[in-house]
């Protein structure tokens, strides 16, 4: 089955099948959050972003192999309603970026930083930190050494536009600018984004739009 990336709530994942690793989407809870098992071939050790909600789905995409890690995206509280119930059937670590750890109910294991490196199996994430949707907000960037990159953005960026900044020209002008300089300027264009809600896009889907956003403000 070729890989769409559109899912729905009560529906089955989506899985893209990479070489060295395998990405199963699930859409999860009244928000329609995206969650997303992370599988490396090699190992079949296991990776989660965002325990978003509806434990006992994400339980069963898990599967008996259980997960390593779980990595929050961000601290809204859409994104970790299942945190501790997933924790707590797995053991697995929790990872999330320094500046949002707190505001995230279940305590974070591993606090990451701009460049830091999460690792599981043979597999590496590189995450980036990008400030405007909430303080400590992270992209995790897998860089498909036989193919083209893969970002996971969280709430940091969508098909059309970055992720809600409340109209704060701050925040909005802190998260286009990170996104751009972190995402855009170095990474290519066939580079595949998975956001934190609906569909997936690319980079080059979304470059021809950067000038219209900055100046809409939004």
């Amino acid at each position: 089955m070729t890989y769409s990336g559109a899912v729905k709530v009560g529906g089955p994942a989506d899985v893209h099948e990479l070489r060295d690793l395998m990405i199963s989407k699930v859409a999860v809870g009244p928000m329609d959050n995206n969650a997303y098992l992370l599988r490396c071939r090699a190992t079949d050790q296991q990776l989660l972003i965002d325990a978003a909600n509806e434990p006992a789905t994400l339980l069963r995409l898990i599967g008996d192999d259980g997960i390593t890690a779980v990595v929050t995206t961000h601290r809204h509280g859409d994104h970790w309603q299942a945190l501790a119930e997933v924790v707590e059937a797995t053991g697995a670590r929790t990872y999330a970026g320094r500046d949002d750890a707190e505001g995230i109910p279940v305590a974070t294991d591993v606090t990451v930083a701009d460049g830091d490196v999460i690792e599981f199996g043979n597999v590496r994430l590189t995450a980036r930190h990008l400030v405007g949707h909430t303080p400590g907000s992270i992209a995790l960037v897998y860089d498909d050494p036989h193919g083209h990159p893969h970002v996971f953005t969280g709430d940091c960026l969508f098909p059309g536009g970055v992720g809600n900044t409340w109209k704060d020209p701050k925040a909005f002008a802190s998260l286009i600018d990170d996104v751009e300089a972190k995402l855009f300027d170095v990474l290519p264009d066939e580079t595949w984004v998975y956001p934190g809600h609906g569909n997936d896009t690319t980079l080059g889907a979304e470059r021809p739009g950067l000038p219209e956003w900055r100046a809409r403000g939004w």
